[in-house]
């Protein structure tokens, strides 16, 4: 799947609006890692378009008992 970003993205910000919430922190890196191009991009302009991998859920490995 490919995304296009809104001017003032960070990737944990795209992260968020793919995956929902606590999933921002958990999958960045994997949408990182697909974008080599972008890797060091802190702030995205709008209109770049991003791949969003195919992750297995990590969510609840990472998320403490309460935020699951």
């Amino acid at each position: 799947m490919i995304i296009m970003t809104r001017s003032g993205d960070t990737w944990d910000s795209v992260a968020y609006r793919i995956w929902g919430k606590g999933a921002d922190q958990a999958f960045m890196s994997d949408l990182i890692d697909a974008n080599p191009l972008y890797i060091e991009v802190a702030v995205f302009p709008a209109n770049i378009e991003i791949t969003v991998p195919d992750v297995e859920d990590k969510t609840a490995v990472t998320l403490p008992p309460w935020r699951r």
